[in-house]
């Protein structure tokens, strides 16, 4: 590809305050919402007292549960809907929990509407119920049982248990991760206004396609009278994956006014307005011989859940395959609370899988006597151990050589408490793996060549700060032999064409994939070899046009057609990690440092040492940021990331940036990144794999094992806090 050193596409728009945000439109006579929540943690309501909030000079409407709202639940995202969680709420009397909306409150201005808010007085009649794992009430499933989909089902290959207890070195311990939350800097919120029939949404979305069919389906109107509008998204991480509760009242409240509503959650509204990711307890058992070859591996896994919705769970997707490991069982039970449903969080499922496998390999290191790093290069996978089908490509252990060398691993002292700095602050050195599903989605591209020499790209994908764009123009400005300024991609518009759910799992290899093969067709309609540079300016002159479209729909091999019709209706649609005739995974590695203060012993990252196989890096500026910025979550995962619950009340008290503590620049040390860098053309023809969410696969236990080695306490908790190791 040309362009190489091409800055990041929008990265002037965004430091000067021009690009655009779905909350950013304002249009003339717009209105201003604020939802009022339940105070409870579960129960019915039995009164609601709107008359102070009514009298509020400004207040034009309030709705809630005693209105003929006209709303159809649009159906949970992973049982063939399109919400973040089946409970859609202001449809009936239920609190189902502590935060949930029970009304909106629509103003001429946002003072009004929030004081408004905070004058409507709800009786409830409470309910018992639980927010923790361990608490009474809760109600526990098993995956395979009340999900009996093939995919999900439990991984079991060989004899584990018996594997197990013949091995003569045995690891078995229990880690836990708390609940967190996703927190982008974008709060949740947008505007409603109709034109006609027509509902327009802006807002910021990771899937323009759901908010699109599942506000169809609330509102019972055709999909072609919805539009979404999200050219940018200030971050998602799989907070703003799908359809949210507010938009439809929002919607309902435009329609009904004759004027656009605008809505921005308050920061501790989105704590109970979307998905979080669960809080975990994982078992981990591992059995190797005196060497530490892994002979069996036992991984239960229990995940919290609601009342109303099961987000499947995969964590041993990556543990039964990370190492060769012939023998494995995985269990995956739900624990059923009282919380909105949880959901996507960057690396969902594979960053707290991660840690409890790689805590408990690094625990084997040591009690085998090997070096961590000989230990999982011992353990290699040549195959994919659960089908003995052939990896796409698979450089884990480059990642680990490579990465030893950049971080100067051999000068590591093996025993733990071993190492200090000049000042004498103990400094412990870790490492940990990581791995994720390369997955495939069903997308549609369309390229306009204009007789001015630009072309136009209209993709099926988001831009939510991953960089998808740049990757984009540099594919079409590549091909083509033309200077990056003559390409523009609309990306995040229903208007353009239909789009699946954009995730880091998939997006920019899937958009990838059919602008390669839109370019393939364009090439064609211009009569223009396949390969080299193109005068498109003369090319389309040539043709006696002022335009030349070119489309394409692309999927992942194996996937029914039925795939693309479920992406045209917005609904999702992914492909791998195991695909017809192999399996598909990007790896990682980090080497971290950690200095721990005695006398606290508070825990410093001072530096870390990460190492990509992605296949062929499609833009190198915004793959190396992806890296950097997924071990700042990764140092926020351990060291202070937690959303705190109040068993006595419900919901998340820390809900704000203030409480929720995410790590600044003070609490980062040096980030060196470097990349494989090796194409996967079994995967797809641009030899690229998938990074943004494998990144951070790998680092929290990274640093709690080199919180390990620093000081002789083995994390098995995340945070990690300073109580866990006095």
């Amino acid at each position: 590809m040309t362009n190489a050193g091409m800055p990041r596409v929008g990265a002037r728009e965004k430091v000067t305050g021009s690009a655009r945000y779905g909350a950013d439109h304002t249009p003339p006579g717009v209105a201003y919402a604020m939802p009022v929540v339940s105070t409870v943690g579960k129960g019915r309501i039995t009164g609601l007292d709107t008359a102070e909030a009514a009298a509020v000079p400004g207040v034009l409407l309030i709705l809630s549960h005693l209105d003929e709202l006209d709303i159809t639940p649009a159906g949970y995202i992973m049982a063939g809907g399109y919400a973040f969680q089946s409970l859609q709420p202001l449809l009936d009397d239920r609190v189902a929990y502590r935060g949930q909306p029970i009304a909106l409150v629509v103003a001429d201005t946002l003072v009004a509407a929030t004081e408004a808010a905070g004058l409507v007085r709800a009786a409830y009649e409470e309910e018992p119920f639980a927010v923790e794992l361990d608490a009474d009430g809760t109600e526990t499933v098993l995956q395979q049982e009340a999900l009996p989909l093939p995919f999900l089902a439990d991984v079991v290959v060989g004899d584990a248990d018996g594997a197990y207890d013949r091995s003569p070195l045995r690891v078995d311990a229990v880690y836990e991760a708390g609940p967190q939350h996703q927190v982008p800097m974008e709060l949740i919120g947008g505007v409603a206004e109709w034109h006609g029939d027509t509902v327009v949404v802006h807002e910021g979305s990771q899937s323009v396609g759901a908010l699109r069919g599942g506000l169809a389906r609330q509102l019972g109107i055709d999909p072609e009278h919805v539009e979404v509008i999200a050219p940018y998204v200030g971050g998602g991480f799989g907070q703003k994956n799908s359809l949210q509760p507010h938009l439809a009242p929002l919607a309902v409240a435009a329609r009904r006014l004759g004027r656009p509503v605008k809505l921005v959650l308050p920061r501790a509204h989105t704590f109970h307005a979307a998905s979080f990711r669960p809080m975990t307890r994982h078992r981990v058992r591992l059995g190797a011989d005196r060497s530490g070859r892994l002979l069996a591996a036992i991984h239960e896994v229990d995940q919290q859940a609601s009342r109303h919705d099961l987000l499947p769970a995969t964590y041993t997707e990556i543990t039964s395959r990370l190492y060769d490991i012939r023998n494995f069982r995985g269990r995956q039970r739900h624990v059923r609370t009282d919380t909105q449903t949880p959901g996507y969080m960057r690396a969902p499922f594979e960053h707290p899988a991660a840690f409890a496998l790689e805590s408990a390999v690094d625990e084997l290191a040591h009690a085998a006597g090997r070096d961590p790093v000989e230990l999982r290069l011992a353990n290699d996978a040549g195959a994919d151990p659960v089908t003995g089908k052939p990896f796409s490509s698979r450089h884990l252990a480059a990642c680990l050589r490579r990465g030893a060398e950049l971080f100067g691993w051999a000068g590591r002292s093996p025993d733990p408490c071993s190492m200090r700095a000049p000042d004498g602050t103990p400094v412990g050195w870790g490492v940990a793996a990581g791995a994720y599903p390369a997955m495939t989605v069903p997308v549609l591209a369309r390229l306009r060549a204009g007789a001015d020499g630009g072309v136009v790209a209209e993709v099926g994908g988001h831009e939510m700060g991953q960089g998808m764009t740049t990757a984009l123009v540099r594919a079409v400005a590549g091909d083509l032999g033309i200077g990056a300024e003559s390409v523009r991609v609309v990306v995040g518009d229903t208007r353009a064409v239909p789009h699946h759910l954009t995730a880091g799992a998939w997006g920019t290899n899937s958009t990838l994939l059919a602008v390669h093969a839109a370019l393939r067709d364009l090439r064609e309609r211009l009569r223009v070899p396949s390969e080299g540079p193109v005068d498109v300016a003369a090319a389309v002159r040539a043709t006696g046009a002022e335009e030349v479209v070119a489309e394409a729909v692309t999927q992942g091999p194996g996937q029914p057609p039925e795939a693309i019709d479920r992406m045209r209706a917005g609904l999702v649609a992914p492909a791998g990690p195991d695909y017809p005739d192999h399996v598909a995974f990007s790896f990682i590695a980090h080497f971290v440092e950690v200095r721990v203060e005695p006398a606290a012993p508070r825990v410093r990252v001072s530096r870390v040492v990460s190492v990509a196989d992605c296949g062929r890096v499609a833009s190198p500026v915004t793959a190396d940021a992806q890296v950097r910025g997924a071990v700042v979550w990764g140092i926020g995962a351990a060291l202070s990331e937690h959303s705190e619950v109040d068993p006595r009340y419900g919901g998340f008290v820390n809900a704000d940036l203030a409480d929720y503590v995410i790590p600044v620049n003070a609490d980062v040390g040096g980030i060196e990144v470097d990349f494989i860098d090796e194409p996967d053309f079994t995967l797809n023809p641009m030899g690229v794999k998938t990074l943004g969410e494998v990144a951070l696969v790998g680092v929290a236990p990274a640093i709690a094992n080199a919180v390990f080695h620093a000081t002789g306490h083995r994390p098995r908790r995340l945070p990690i806090r300073i109580e866990d190791l006095l």
